[in-house]
């Protein structure tokens, strides 16, 4: 069992030391020191701080404070992530590295074309690789991430009727959707519309047959879909959508099962979306960073938000396109996170057509070596469609598991903690109950699932022995368990927080 390094560590400020140094800065010339004065003198007094409150420590125990809290910390580097839907899996290294290079990390996006020319082959490159990869014809740049794509897609659907004299109001939406679909379709103006699973896990056709009318502007989908199923009707999915005139968007969250072994573009999506920080190497989590390119069909290709890079033949030159009309407009400053972009087109490079192919078969692999482990287990069901073999994910119900022994799965996630362990996606999709939802990738060994399944057999034996003992997890963490719906609440707050609040209060940090 492996486990993490636990220990109360103070806050910085509470380890300052007064007279403490870290840091002797050089001596200034009496030259700088009267043009700093002269600069300073052109500040009004009330806005000048006399002193910094900052802590005092020396250089060694702020390499020790830091270098202890990266040890209670976890990360892909430290152990497995099972997050299902997520695709955490390993970023190598040396793209981090070609990230970093000054070549790239000292760019600034304002500088003039001619000095930039590198960066944008690389991002015209990395369009080209895109299009092949999923069938679509341009990719723009400029979405921050996954749901800021789908915002971008359904703004192009919106503007793309439009233009065509259509009145279209509604999206429609499976039940199993990422949250962010209905969401997404609301904010742009679209009546959401739920379409329903059927008994195998896949979007019910019949039901969509009946839910397309004049009035839809398209369907969101997400394929393989969050129960890890491919969609076995797609072809007669696009069938419907497009003979409503309505169109198709590829959610691209859970490309990672199918990159390089079949295209979005090719089963008959018009607007794509990628998560490149998921399926293209880029550490994630904690809200970034990401990097979401949209993608288009030729016929939705003019209504790409700007900039697109363009290579002029003539002058043998790259350029930012900005001049498009027709465009959904500006919706980010420049052409999106370039670092994460750069990450991605060295992924890509290194893997080349077939690397990509073997990672998703080796997550298809993964997982439904997993889940066979997993599910022969007391009080675990595998719900929609369980004869199907499962593609990057799969989602067990636990509802038995509550009925006979008390415990919920969010109990048994907080329980794997204690086994070394991140706890995976629970209670999504919202039509299983009790869901626990675990996504291996193709980057962990025979092995590392080996425990993973064994510590969850530990857990539910634990749950039918000592159903308590569960439902108090975690015990070896830094923090035990919180109640969620107050842990943000100030009278709430962990005694850690509250300090650190009331020190930022009076650092005039926050209010």
């Amino acid at each position: 069992m492996y486990r993490q390094a636990l220990w109360d560590e103070p806050l910085v400020f509470e380890a300052s030391r007064k007279g403490a140094v870290g840091y002797l800065p050089p001596s200034l010339e009496e030259e700088i020191k009267q043009a700093g004065a002269r600069a300073l003198s052109r500040i009004p007094r009330g806005m000048l701080r006399e002193e910094l409150p900052l802590p005092e420590l020396s250089e060694l125990e702020v390499i020790r404070h830091y270098t202890r809290l990266s040890q209670m910390n976890y990360s892909i580097s430290t152990g497995f992530y099972p997050l299902g839907s997520c695709t955490m899996k390993y970023n190598p290294v040396v793209n981090n590295e070609l990230a970093a290079l000054d070549e790239i990390a000292l760019l600034h996006p304002a500088q003039p074309e001619e000095t930039v020319q590198g960066a944008l082959e690389l991002l015209y490159r990395l369009e080209k690789a895109l299009c092949e990869i999923t069938g679509m014809d341009r990719f723009s740049f400029a979405p921050a991430a996954g749901a800021h794509g789908e915002l971008a897609g359904c703004l192009i659907m919106r503007a793309y009727h439009a233009e065509r004299g259509e009145e279209r109001s509604k999206i429609i939406v499976p039940d199993s959707a990422h949250g962010t679909n209905p969401a997404t379709a609301a904010m742009s103006g679209y009546e959401v519309v739920v379409v329903g699973t059927d008994s195998e896990g896949g979007v019910d056709v019949k039901e969509l047959e009946k839910l397309v009318d004049e009035k839809t502007a398209g369907l969101m989908l997400t394929n393989p879909n969050t129960l890890g199923l491919f969609e076995k009707d797609i072809e007669r999915i696009v069938e419907i959508m497009h003979d409503a005139g309505a169109l198709l968007y590829y959610d691209g969250a859970n490309l990672n099962a199918i990159a390089g072994v079949v295209r979005p573009g090719d089963m008959g999506f018009d607007i794509v979306h990628l998560n490149l920080h998921k399926t293209f190497s880029t550490p994630h989590g904690g809200g970034g960073p990401g990097a979401g390119p949209v993608g288009v069909v030729s016929r939705l290709e003019k209504y790409l938000p700007p900039p697109l890079v363009v290579y002029d033949e003539k002058t043998g030159r790259y350029r930012l396109d900005y001049d498009r009309p027709s465009s959904i407009g500006r919706i980010k400053m420049y052409h999106g996170n370039f670092a994460v972009l750069v990450r991605a087109y060295a992924y890509i490079l290194s893997m080349g057509g077939e690397g990509l192919r073997r990672a998703a078969l080796n997550a298809v692999v993964a997982s439904n070596y997993l889940l066979a482990k997993m599910r022969r287990a007391r009080g675990v069901s595998l719900p929609y469609g369980a004869a199907r073999p499962r593609k990057h994910e799969f989602v067990l119900s636990l509802s038995r598991l509550r009925r006979e022994t008390g415990v919920r799965a969010l109990d048994v996630a907080k329980r794997l903690l204690d086994y070394g362990f991140h706890a995976p996606t629970i209670y999504f999709p919202l039509i299983v109950d009790e869901a626990f939802m675990v996504e291996p990738t193709e980057s962990e060994s025979k092995n590392e699932l080996d425990r993973f399944a064994e510590a969850f057999e530990r857990i539910i034996a634990e749950s039918y022995e000592n159903p308590e003992m569960v439902r108090g997890a975690p015990y070896s963490t830094s923090v035990g368990r919180v109640n969620e719906a107050r842990a943000s609440h100030p009278k709430t707050m962990t005694p850690t927080w509250r300090v650190y609040r009331k020190r930022a209060i009076e650092l005039g940090v926050e209010k």
